[in-house]
């Protein structure tokens, strides 16, 4: 079985994580090699993929505690028509509680 590109939208910020497919076995969670949209913006990480721990330190994720979000696989549209098709929608209220969900669903 292939395992899927996980991506997670943080709806209040319009923020989306990348967890690639590949890449990341052997590493601790937090040294995950991801990418990352911010979408209000319209800015990426600088080079391909950036550190999951300096995603999480980033000031619009680290000081905006509940966030809203959205785990999906596939989206449609661009721009304000995007729209992500959410396995699982969660309200996460700190970063050690997001931490153990990114774990979960990237065990599976």
């Amino acid at each position: 079985m292939t395992k899927i590109t996980n991506k997670f939208h943080f709806k209040e910020i319009d923020w989306v994580i990348y967890f690639p497919n590949t890449g990341n076995k052997g590493r601790e969670l937090v040294n995950y090699g991801v990418a990352y949209r911010d979408r209000v913006e319209k800015i990426t990480q600088p080079g391909t993929k950036i550190n999951l721990n300096d995603v999480l330190m980033q000031d619009n994720i680290k000081n905006s505690y509940p966030h809203t979000i959205g785990q999906y696989c596939e989206s449609s549209g661009k721009g304000s028509n995007w729209k992500p098709q959410y396995i699982e929608t969660r309200v996460i209220h700190n970063q050690k509680e997001l931490i153990e969900w990114f774990k979960i669903v990237e065990e599976k």
